[in-house]
């Protein structure tokens, strides 16, 4: 419990910390903003036009923005140590250094959970309320047939902060890992997606992106992913893009110098 309480009080004490999470709650004022939108150009569409009308579940849209500030979150938590030379303050009260990377990990993955969750569902609300039966009713579908897909949504935060914790811990620099976090999550799956088929459908099955929709079997909406995997095959690629990258930070951690 002391090294959570440690690593709390490191991150609640920097200002990045509190800027990541405000940026990434602003992600529902971002999703206001294009409900808003949405709403005037479809009452102001004429009615052959709005039968065609179409829109992208904006939840889903701004869910990148604490998808990225959350691993912005991560990477800071671990490289900031080594940058002002901290981490040695840490090893020393706590040795066996596993520890150290486990809390580190719970804290910020506690964090990005809420706030992930915060920002999906406050989204969501706010869309079915102004959207209402608009765009083909495209917010009219019940609550808790929408529920399973949300919490996949919302899950997919921690992983990415989890990963940013990770990378941080391998790389030890902030500009590195948020560079091979970006690239990783956003410029691969482009990458994949103009590659000839099958291996556009394989390797997208396996993007982040796909995977809550391969989670929940949810073919309510179209993907730019694949969607080849199983439910609980694709949970477990979820687990391991957070796993992988943090038993690394931790092995490399507790082997090599500070």
């Amino acid at each position: 419990m002391s090294v959570l309480a440690s690593e709390w009080l490191k991150i609640r004490s920097v200002r990045s910390s509190h800027l990541t999470v405000s940026i990434s709650l602003g992600g529902i004022l971002l999703g206001l903003g294009l409900a808003w939108m949405a709403v005037d150009m479809y009452d102001h569409a004429t009615p052959a036009q709005k039968p065609g009308a179409r829109l992208a579940e904006l939840e889903e849209v701004v869910l990148m923005v604490p998808q990225l500030c959350m691993g912005v979150l991560g990477v800071l938590a671990t490289t900031s140590e080594y940058a002002t030379g901290f981490i040695r303050t840490s090893l020393t009260a706590v040795p066996k250094r596993w520890p150290v990377m486990a809390g580190k990990s719970v804290v910020v993955g506690v964090i990005a959970l809420f706030t992930g969750s915060a920002v999906i569902f406050a989204t969501y609300f706010v869309c079915r309320a102004l959207i209402a039966d608009r765009f083909g009713g495209l917010y009219q579908i019940p609550f808790t047939d929408k529920l399973p897909l949300l919490t996949a949504l919302a899950l997919t935060v921690p992983v990415f902060a989890l990963l940013g914790v990770g990378l941080g811990s391998i790389l030890r620099t902030a500009s590195g890992s948020i560079v091979v976090l970006v690239g990783a999550v956003y410029v691969v799956p482009i990458i994949v997606g103009n590659l000839p088929q099958p291996w556009s459908d394989l390797l997208g099955s396996v993007m982040i992106g796909a995977l809550p929709h391969e989670i929940t079997r949810d073919t309510t909406t179209n993907t730019v992913y694949g969607s080849l995997l199983p439910p609980v095959a694709a949970a477990a690629v979820l687990v391991t893009y957070a796993l992988l990258p943090l038993l690394a930070g931790t092995w490399l951690l507790c082997r090599r110098d500070v």
